[in-house]
């Protein structure tokens, strides 16, 4: 049984080549091609969980693999595969099954099951077995998933069934009753009475989840303002209750015991001023949960469908932030079911607003919205209420199966973090500082001196593991990326029109796995990492004491655009097998330069290192850099 192991950091060092488990002993640098990155800090998130591969266990069933270039929607179950691989069941008694290296006492599984013929998703069950025995059935749903269409523009698919689609996989989770010890032998499999037409086994997360958290003493619980869990009716106003009366003084911080509590519209500040929508946050708020797997809120109502809705971006779920406030331990998940296809719905946002100072968000859980997080407003929104996130924290952070981003920082964010965090299917970019414009002061009101550090990313279904778009100061360390469908694991672009970059940004310490595609018609090809100067410069740029495993195409990609990318430094990294690619590519319009030093490459189908006729892009440090025959689509 090969697994992956996310209870410690993935170390540097170790290959993850088809179906090689990724685990936590630390390689030599000879596994990365002998460049020394042994030596580098450890990547991904500390994790509680212990994830296996559907394809890596026992089986009974039917292999499914992407194809050589990972094709994407058209569905194409391989390519949106964690490894690129799952397990197909579709006949009574066909099963999964592995041993568990940890004790636990929950379960996630990755999966696909059909749409409803109409749309709308169709639920089914799946048997979960221990040791043989019986457990229980897991409750599956198409609902978020089956997205439809052969545009690649965000807002253009549609939830309407035809014949390219995306988006398949969705997932499921449940705390057993019990805890069953490292060595036990689970087995998922399709019995008589589970009645879906096939089901597709991608992942299977396993964690011993401790119990509930005690209610601090000094918090007052939601129940006291008529809150009631576990009955589907609607506890918004209890808790918009609870929030005033803590922004205001009355109490001292807002307890969410253990329950499944119904909200229908997002947590705000009353306005008012009025206005169309109310773009006022909370204040000075502490929200504590028992934890993620205790607390949770849910919503039955997609967000275009519900009364009275704050905002159409917003949603009917989730807080909106302006400043010092703190949430912790609880879930928020959403009922979205697209990014804004099908006459402008959307999925709603778990978290937005300001964040302004003094925000920590920590152990927070957030499934099926449009964006989990989108840090910033537009200055013209309220201008006197204008105060960008400034030292601004998320930790444990557990964002699935989005529409658009993770957690974007836009509208000036500075100073913040994301840390030890885990993203799996997000429908844009996992994470992102975006320096937009629409901010008080351009001149100063820059994203910069952000950190993404030591988050495993997983499966973005559209664009990028990690993106930057335009700042200074901003840096991307010690993260684990793996299987994007189209996009680059890690991207630093200038579409979107950002204020420009300046000063440094580093990218340092990451390994990206099975990453770039390609999109846009399948007329452009993305790296793993790459640099798109599309109509402004990229300067200042470090790559340092990375490993590039097994790219879907080029492994750095320096891309053509209007901007110049000069002096790019690449120190210590590692780039192996390059599946439709080069080691390093300058496209035919590229412009600038790369200082490469102490860079291993090998296996690229298309070269080590090449510049298309025509570059203007010089690479340093590499003989013999090849001049290539220009790769069709990639001008694009």
């Amino acid at each position: 049984m090969k697994w992956k192991q996310f209870r410690r950091r993935v170390a540097v060092g170790i290959p993850a080549l088809g179906l090689v488990a990724v685990g936590v002993l630390p390689l030599s640098g000879t596994a990365l091609g002998g460049t020394g990155a042994e030596a580098a800090a450890a990547a991904g998130a500390d994790l509680p969980y212990v994830e296996y591969e559907a394809e890596a266990g026992d089986y009974d069933g039917t292999l499914v693999e992407a194809d050589a270039k990972r094709t994407f929607g058209h569905t194409n179950f391989g390519s949106e595969s964690s490894g690129r691989a799952s397990v197909r069941l579709e006949n009574t008694g066909q099963y999964v099954e592995f041993t568990s290296t940890a004790p636990t006492n929950s379960i996630v599984v990755r999966n696909s099951i059909p749409d409803a013929p109409g749309g709308g998703g169709t639920e089914a069950t799946l048997s979960l077995y221990a040791n043989g025995e019986f457990v229980r059935k897991l409750d599956l749903s198409s609902k978020h998933s089956w997205l439809y269409g052969n545009t690649d523009a965000p807002e253009g698919l549609t939830n309407t069934p035809q014949t390219d689609a995306r988006r398949l996989f969705d997932e499921s989770h449940a705390l057993l009753e019990q805890s069953y010890p490292e060595g036990t032998t689970f087995r998922l499999q399709r019995d008589a009475d589970d009645t879906a037409a096939f089901y597709v086994i991608d992942l299977i997360d396993l964690e011993q989840v401790a119990p509930p958290k005690d209610k601090p003493a000094a918090c007052t619980s939601i129940t006291e303002y008529g809150a009631t869990p576990d009955d589907d009716s609607d506890d918004t106003a209890a808790l918009q209750e609870a929030v005033m009366a803590d922004q205001n003084g009355a109490i001292d911080c807002v307890w969410v015991p253990p329950g499944q509590w119904r909200q229908e519209q997002k947590v705000l500040t009353p306005d008012l001023a009025g206005g169309q929508y109310n773009q006022v946050g909370i204040s000075n708020v502490d929200i504590r949960g028992a934890g993620m797997w205790h607390s949770q809120f849910f919503t039955l109502t997609p967000p275009h469908e519900a009364d009275g809705i704050n905002h159409p971006h917003e949603g009917n779920f989730g807080f909106d932030i302006d400043k010092q406030t703190k949430i912790s331990d609880l879930a928020i998940f959403g009922s979205g079911t697209i990014r804004g296809g099908d006459g402008g719905h959307e999925g709603g946002v778990g978290l937005n607003g300001r964040f302004g100072v003094g925000t920590e968000i920590s152990n927070v859980w957030i499934e099926h919205a449009n964006v989990g997080v989108w840090v910033g407003r537009d200055y013209s929104n309220r201008p006197e209420l204008w105060g960008p996130a400034d030292g601004l924290k998320f930790s444990g952070m557990r964002i699935r199966n989005t529409y658009a981003d993770g957690i974007n920082f836009t509208n000036g964010t500075r100073n913040s973090s994301v840390v030890d965090s885990s993203f799996r299917t997000t429908g844009d970019d996992s994470l992102a500082v975006w320096a937009s414009k629409y901010v008080k002061d351009p001149a100063t009101d820059i994203g910069h001196d952000n950190v993404f550090r030591d988050n495993t990313i997983q499966l973005p279904w559209r664009a990028n593991g990690v993106a930057i778009y335009g700042g200074y100061g901003n840096t991307v360390e010690n993260n684990l990326i793996s299987d994007t469908a189209n996009y680059p694991g890690i991207m630093l672009a200038t579409d979107h029109d950002p204020l420009p970059f300046s000063g440094e940004t580093v990218i340092s310490g990451n390994q990206l796995y099975r990453c770039g595609g390609a999109f846009w018609g399948e007329a452009q090809e993305f790296g793993a990492i790459t640099l798109f100067p599309a109509g402004q410069p990229i300067p200042g740029v470090t790559i340092k004491d990375t490993g590039i495993h097994d790219s879907t195409y080029d492994g750095i990609q320096f891309k053509t655009g209007g901007g110049e990318m000069p002096g790019v430094n690449i120190t210590n990294v590692t780039i192996e097998k390059s599946n439709n690619g080069a080691g390093i590519l300058a496209m035919g319009g590229a412009r600038g330069s790369a200082n490469l030093t102490n860079v291993t490459i090998t296996g690229s189908a298309e070269g080590d290192v090449v510049v298309e006729p025509g570059s203007q892009f010089v690479i340093n440090g590499w003989p013999g850099a090849e001049n290539g025959t220009p790769a069709r689509g990639r001008e694009g």
